[in-house]
């Protein structure tokens, strides 16, 4: 089906550009993706438990370095949506397709180049990461890790897909998507994990396939010609690099801020590896759940940077503004639903695990320390940069992300955790207020005007 009318552009006599109806249609979609995209995770987690705590832990442990990667990926295709958007917005159409070339070509070029670092380097990656960890953990950990990291590159098409069909507005492909991943990977872990008795590969095949599927899935749809936005049927293999320049001007930094802020969840989780296999259980388990409660936050994210990059080319900051407070009133609403509902569930949660004593009562206490707050500052602290890095405004985000990052995520959660004695729960308080400082720096920016002079086409 033809995508060509999926979306309103345009702001001619005064009228919005994007109705209620049509942002519904963008947004339901995107938080359905986002649960199944990481379903796949907490199926892994969840199915690999009859295998011990080690294998649990191992999973946790290495999804954590393939949260950087995908991180990395995102920010690129962020950065081509954003690109492509702003075309979009100009209604230059024949440039909007060009640039999504280049960002398939590139995710994939790129990709591959990451995935050959972290095979060459995967010894020193686990021992340099994880630190010192027992003996089993360790030894899942690198089965795990040798077969998960051959999806990098899949993983790349497929995102840089879902941020295309996204920038038009059609979100249902990329949630259609994430179904058959999340079939595939169920299915193929309950084949291996309980049918054939497998280890932890059981869990980490499955992973690898879901992935490919979902590439092939993505350049099948974008070879079809006569949706808004495709790529060409004869594919262009030659870098366009003023089109590239354009992605890499916001995928850059974006990356940057987003890779720094996982490299400092990677170091501090080295640091909780050292307070024993129940702080590392616990700490999946609640980084689980809290995912899952700012799930709907994230995934209006990905709307909001559709929305706001074709506002921004379209020239019409009136409306950015406009948009920007009602999606991120929507994103308070969604917010306050799903981490209430976390917090009463974690009863529920704890015994789905089937976790010792120790372990659980370690896991309660993060959750909650993650979701009370998020209700509250969450939406400041990651919705506003949305809207500024639709707009162009990548590098403020970057310093302020990277700073805040790095002073109070990390210094303070060291501090906390190893010279304070609060252990694990000391990370998870020193993250709330990254998000508090986040929040005050964000909204003072947005509040200004410099910020409307950074669109990059």
């Amino acid at each position: 089906m033809s995508d060509k009318k999926e979306v309103v552009v345009g702001a001619d006599g005064g009228k919005l550009m994007f109705t209620n109806r049509y942002l519904l249609k963008l947004l339901w979609p995107l938080f359905v993706e986002q649960m199944l995209v990481f379903a796949v995770g907490l199926a892994d987690s969840v199915m690999v438990a009859g295998v011990g705590e080690a294998a649990v832990s191992a999973v946790s442990l290495v999804d954590s370095v393939m949260v950087l990667v995908i991180t990395i990926l995102i920010a690129m295709s962020t950065g081509g949506a954003v690109v492509v958007g702003q075309y979009l917005g100009q209604r230059k159409e024949k440039e909007a397709n060009a640039a999504a070339d280049q960002l398939i070509l590139f995710a994939f070029m790129f990709a591959i180049f990451l995935m050959a670092i972290m095979y060459i380097f995967k010894d020193g990656i686990i021992s340099l990461v994880f630190g010192e960890i027992e003996a089993d953990v360790y030894e899942n950990c690198n089965t795990y890790y040798s077969i998960v990291v051959a999806s990098v590159p899949f993983v790349a098409i497929s995102n840089a897909g879902s941020a295309l069909f996204r920038s038009v507005g059609n979100s249902n492909i990329s949630m259609r998507a994430s179904i058959v991943m999340n079939v595939v990977n169920i299915g193929g872990n309950a084949l291996l994990l309980y049918g054939f008795g497998m280890g932890i590969e059981g869990a980490a095949i499955p992973t690898l396939a879901c992935r490919i599927v979902a590439a092939a899935i993505m350049l099948v749809l974008l070879r079809n010609q006569s949706r808004r936005i495709h790529i060409s049927r004869r594919f262009v293999f030659i870098p366009d690099w003023s089109l590239i320049k354009k992605i890499l001007k916001i995928g850059v930094p974006n990356g940057i801020e987003n890779s720094m802020f996982q490299l400092g969840k990677l170091i501090l989780l080295s640091m909780i590896s050292s307070f024993g296999t129940a702080s590392i259980a616990a700490n999946a388990v609640a980084n689980t759940a809290s995912l899952i409660a700012v799930l709907p936050g994230m995934a209006m994210g990905y709307g909001v940077v559709s929305v706001i990059s074709m506002c921004v080319g379209a020239g019409d900051y009136k409306q950015v503004s406009f948009y920007a407070k009602k999606l991120t009133r929507w994103v308070y609403l969604v917010m306050a639903v799903t981490n209430i509902a976390m917090i009463f569930a974690i009863p529920l949660i704890l015994k789905m695990y089937g976790l010792s004593q120790e372990t659980a009562d370690i896991a309660a206490d993060l959750i909650f320390i993650n979701c009370a707050p998020a209700v509250f500052i969450w939406p400041l602290s990651f919705t506003i940069p949305n809207v500024l890095r639709a707009a162009g405004d990548v590098m403020y985000t970057m310093i302020v992300g990277v700073a805040s990052m790095w002073l109070f995520r990390i210094f303070l959660g060291v501090f906390l955790s190893e010279y304070l004695g609060f252990g694990v729960a000391g990370v998870w308080i020193a993250m709330v207020v990254d998000w508090a400082i986040r929040s005050v720096c964000f909204c003072i920016r947005y509040r200004g005007s410099r910020w409307k002079r950074k669109a990059v086409v």
